[in-house]
């Protein structure tokens, strides 16, 4: 296998990458759901406001996949994103088929582990969170020292 597929300094890049797209996917469910958007809910037009959990679900799917897609507060997002998707599949699909092949819950499942793995490996390269890290580092850099005054 080439060097390059296996070499520690691509790797920021493509799970940045992985984050971006899992994270533009799921943002996708919740637009469709909440505004009709892409084919809508289930076969065309929305969830009605604060119906359990389908709206609740849209809401995190919407805004935790933007987030994830910008790379703002990753971590936590995708925990949540990961949750939801598990909750999804145990409460929704589960009770129908043992399998996922045969409860259409394979959605469900693959988001759920995307997200876990984004949660323990961080967002990558592409990032908000490595953007505001870096800049936040450097103002602590180029601060000057304050030292104490001296008592004479």
């Amino acid at each position: 296998m080439p060097t390059r597929l296996n070499s520690a300094t691509a790797q920021p890049y493509v799970l940045g990458l992985f984050r971006m797209v899992v994270g533009l996917l799921f943002a996708c469910h919740g637009a469709a759901s909440l505004f009709g958007v892409l084919g809508g809910a289930a076969g065309g037009g929305t969830i009605d406001a604060g119906t359990w959990p389908g709206w609740y679900a849209a809401v995190i799917q919407l805004v935790g996949g933007g987030l994830v897609l910008l790379g703002l507060g990753t971590r936590p997002a995708a925990v949540i994103c990961s949750g939801s998707m598990a909750y999804a599949y145990f409460k929704v699909h589960q009770p129908n088929a043992l399998w996922p092949m045969e409860n259409g819950g394979e959605a469900s499942v693959m988001f759920c582990w995307a997200f876990l793995l984004l949660a323990f490996s961080g967002s990558g390269a592409f990032g908000l969170d490595r953007l505001l890290a870096r800049r936040t580092s450097e103002r602590e850099r180029s601060a000057p020292e304050r030292q104490a005054p001296v008592a004479a």
